[in-house]
């Protein structure tokens, strides 16, 4: 069974107001960054999520933010975050637990090296930090070990933050600046006059704007869909464990073929096979599945095909309904995919084999989470031409919390038609149609 992690409570408004100037629809990572913006450029804002802050992905994920391996056209969204995260202390007035320790990826053979040593030369070095390092630079930043690594690539300025503390955090200050936000309130469908949006209509009824931001993750999918528009992501699950407290070999997050560790403020390590996520079929992989096709082809050694109870879930499931009929975002308030047991197995198996310390270490946790995976693993924060005053921030392919900050401000900055922090073209929600 998933068991969640826990995050900081948010003392966030109970009643929906009548109106406001931009609804943002999720309170994520991503969503809650987007309305800090907002509320911070005087823009009236009211969030509306149908569970709990952060209650999914956002508070499920591994708090890496790295720039290490990112696609060239994506790397200047993450360099922003990473600054935007560094600062993020002082913006909010709370410790959101960000640590600029760095990332580490570790290959054992030279085929496996020479991934990181291609992006290093074409990507890297023009926008980053990062350098690649041999076995004995390895051993030294990362002490204890049995492998002799082929070497890895290494990005000092990368770093981490606890998912969560850090959207309760940004929730608070959102609040403090006059922000609302509006928990267990499921946005069942956009309302328009005259092609534009004039609202939102809620399981609480209806609430006037003339600007909304999508921020719904692995359910905006669902929500465009039921406006005719077609949203490209396909769900899949990753599972993750967290370990006692452990004297570990370093405060660097590591990541290897087959798993990944950091430290985390518990004083435990946050631990998952890197390698291997589940993949459950649902019909959007029949609807979807001809745009997937290269990505299947790079990982299809890395799926744990599923099919079973999360294929009639799926179909019991509506894709059409009403304003004035309860919605699918009433019937699951959060995703809590099952613990793949196997999966955390092979990474603590493997890592306790690297580092044996690790063998001192007993888990204390284990939890899964579902994430919206793009056709490039790139995510969409764009414009939707079909609705004037729509925004779409979703897709983030299990980079979401890294991104939030800088993809946050992007979609504000999209929604108040201002000069975009980074190029927003990468992004663009029309990729996807050919």
């Amino acid at each position: 069974m998933s068991n969640p992690p826990t995050i900081d409570p948010v003392s966030g408004n109970s009643g929906l107001p009548a109106e406001t100037g931009v609804v943002v629809i999720g309170g994520g990572i991503v969503g809650l960054n987007a309305a800090l913006t907002l509320a911070e450029r005087g823009e009236r804002v009211t969030v509306i999520e149908k569970g709990t802050i952060a209650g999914e992905q956002s508070s499920r994920n591994l708090g890496w933010v790295r720039k290490t391996n990112r696609a060239k056209y994506d790397l200047p969204l993450s360099v922003r975050a990473d600054r935007l995260w560094a600062e993020m202390h002082q913006r909010v007035g709370k410790d959101v637990g960000y640590r600029q320790s760095g990332i580490m990826f570790v290959a054992r053979t030279e085929k496996e090296l020479a991934p990181y040593e291609n992006w290093v030369e074409e990507v890297g070095r023009h926008g980053t930090d990062a350098r690649i390092i041999g076995p004995d630079e390895i051993d030294l930043l990362v002490p204890g070990g049995t492998v002799r690594w082929a070497g890895g690539v290494y990005t000092a300025s990368d770093g981490i933050a606890e998912p969560t503390k850090a959207s309760s955090a940004i929730a608070e200050a959102l609040l403090a600046k006059g922000g609302n936000i509006v928990e267990g309130c499921a946005a069942r469908r956009l309302s328009l006059a005259g092609g534009r949006i004039c609202g939102v209509s809620t399981e609480n009824g209806e609430i006037a704007c003339d600007r909304v931001i999508l921020a719904g993750g692995l359910w905006s999918r669902r929500f465009l869909g039921n406006h005719g528009i077609s949203h490209v992501t396909l769900p899949v699950f990753v599972s993750v464990l967290r370990t006692s407290p452990v004297g570990g070999p370093t405060d660097i997050a590591v990541g290897a073929a087959n798993f990944s560790f950091r430290r985390d403020f518990t004083g435990g390590y946050t631990i998952m096979q890197r390698g291997g996520f589940v993949a459950p079929l649902v019909l959007d992989n029949l609807l979807l599945g001809l745009k997937y096709t290269d990505a299947l082809k790079a990982q299809w050694r890395a799926m744990n095909l599923s099919l079973g109870r999360e294929f009639v879930e799926d179909l019991k499931l509506a894709r059409r309904w009403s304003a004035d009929s309860p919605s699918p975002f009433e019937q699951i308030r959060a995703k809590n995919p099952p613990v793949h047991h196997g999966l955390n197995t092979e990474a603590m198996t493997a890592l306790r084999e690297a580092w044996p310390v690790f063998r001192h270490a007993s888990v204390v946790r284990e939890w899964a989470g579902a994430v919206d995976m793009t056709p490039d693993s790139i995510p969409v924060i764009s414009e939707i031409d079909d609705i004037p005053g729509l925004v779409l921030a979703a897709g983030f392919s299990g980079h979401g919390f890294g991104s939030g900050p800088a993809a946050g401000e992007l979609a504000a900055d999209l929604i108040m038609g201002r000069q975009p922090s980074v190029d927003p073209a990468p992004y663009r929600f029309d990729r996807f149609r050919k």
